[in-house]
């Protein structure tokens, strides 16, 4: 059997997984457009315009939900599973997106955005862990990189979306994704290794037979299968007689290459948030409205949204040929070069310079930013630290790094308008970019390969 047959379902589960994955980008991408009529005289809010405040908490309160939602489906899908987990997530989707229509009350914008982050903890919790445990070495970082590029898409649908539609309207179109990954996830497998920790044999053998497209009845299974069943089932150390050869004990956590994957996976999952790309796409029109540029916000943060959602799929296509690392680097100093350039513009609108004639920097500078980090980080972190922690520690580790990333989201979301304020545009830029070169040399001394190697090799390359 080819390589391709093999994959088709893991192709397949990797797209159904992700159609969630999509909902809650159009929650992050929401804000652009709707905080302009929010903000504006024409408010619909029966409390008036909103004010920076106001908008900064509305902005951030999808990080606290994001916590929360990362406590909980980490716990839970240990427990329960990452299929019945993925499926409970779909929820809090739901009442996040039909909060929004009637709302009258920046609080209840808040309620709602608390419920959609709480979505999108579980999503970037357990997609890259239920990814990487049914995908084969050859295609796991393809897969791996299909949640930033279906969450990216989602950010396009919502900016496109808010340019035709009233904001309440926006809601009710992109809530019934949600029901479209019920129908369709609802019918894939749980993860081999999830159901082998359970000592549930039977079917985690199914389960891999389904994910590697083995029809056959017979019980004559290829060599491959029989090999990798073998081994998972070595990794997990199945024993019905020791039910506590699965526990999690303080030497497993203060192994010294559990510490290093642990450390490197929080700081670049910082470093995504802190590089200014995830804060900026939020309120994305707003900061073209302040950036003085010739298009109009809404129509700039479309153009973005594509430039982004390339960006992405730019990963998928080269993840598994340059590698994690080098697309790291490269997209990491992109993105230091994307923030300088848009720092000067509005510095010299700052100073009293006629920059007329260049009225196209902020959009293309911007679309560069975004296009860069799409290619590499604000969508690799996610597969690195799937593959470098752990198998017994990977879903504590993911809480770990997600919990610290939905920490510094909240920090940024909520205190990016305050930055503008305080140091003006070009100061906020040139702050993102000084924290870009420090990720650059960090990536480059500490973060390792992990393209084409398995998870033991990863590991003792730790």
């Amino acid at each position: 059997m080819t390589e391709g047959n093999q994959s088709k379902y893991q192709y397949l589960a990797g797209i159904c997984v992700n159609i969630i994955t999509i909902s809650y980008g159009g929650f992050c991408g929401w804000p652009s457009a709707s905080f302009l009529k929010l903000q504006s005289s024409e408010s619909p809010l029966a409390t008036g315009p909103m004010s920076s405040s106001d908008v900064g908490w509305v902005g951030s309160m999808v990080c606290v939900g994001g916590a929360l939602g990362t406590i909980f489906c980490s716990w839970f899908a240990d427990r329960y599973g990452r299929k019945k987990c993925m499926l409970l997530v779909a929820l809090p989707s739901l009442i996040g997106w039909w909060i929004i229509p009637f709302a009258t009350t920046p609080t209840h914008l808040c309620i709602a955005r608390v419920f959609g982050g709480f979505s999108g903890g579980g999503i970037f919790t357990v997609i890259p862990i239920y990814t990487t445990e049914f995908a084969q070495d050859h295609v796991r970082g393809i897969l791996g990189t299909m949640l930033m590029l279906t969450f990216n898409f989602g950010i396009l649908c919502a900016f496109i979306l808010g340019h035709f539609f009233t904001y309440d309207v926006v809601a009710w179109i992109i809530s019934s994704l949600s029901v479209v990954f019920l129908l369709c996830f609802s019918f894939l497998k749980e993860t081999p290794q999830h159901l082998l920790n359970n000592n549930k044999i039977k079917k985690a053998e199914k389960s891999l037979k389904y994910f590697r497209n083995i029809r056959a009845m017979s019980h004559e299974w290829p060599e491959h299968f029989k090999f990798e069943l073998d081994k998972l089932k070595g990794d997990v150390k199945q024993s019905d007689d020791d039910e506590e050869s699965n526990s999690i004990s303080w030497k497993d956590i203060n192994d010294p290459t559990t510490r290093k994957a642990f450390l490197i996976g929080i700081i670049i999952i910082t470093l995504m948030q802190c590089s200014g790309c995830f804060a900026m796409l939020n309120y994305s029109a707003n900061i073209f409205q302040e950036s003085g540029s010739s298009l109009s916000p809404t129509v700039s943060a479309i153009i973005v949204g594509v430039i982004q959602l390339v960006g992405s799929y730019a990963s998928t296509l080269l993840v598994e040929r340059a590698g994690r690392k080098f697309l790291l680097l490269i997209s990491t100093l992109g993105t230091t070069l994307g923030h300088i350039i848009f720092g000067v513009y509005t510095y010299l609108t700052v100073l009293g310079y006629d920059v007329h004639d260049f009225s196209w920097v902020p959009v293309v500078s911007f679309s560069f930013t975004i296009f860069i980090s799409s290619v590499g980080l604000m969508t690799l972190p996610y597969v690195v630290i799937a593959e470098i922690i752990p198998p017994k520690l990977r879903s504590m580790g993911s809480m770990v790094c997600m919990i610290q990333m939905w920490i510094a989201g909240l920090i940024m979301l909520k205190f990016l308008p305050l930055m503008v304020e305080v140091l003006g545009m070009h100061g906020m830029v040139f702050a993102f970019a000084g924290i870009c070169i420090i990720g650059i040399i960090f990536i480059y001394f500490f973060v390792p390969e992990t393209k084409g190697k398995t998870i033991e090799e990863i590991l003792e390359s730790l």
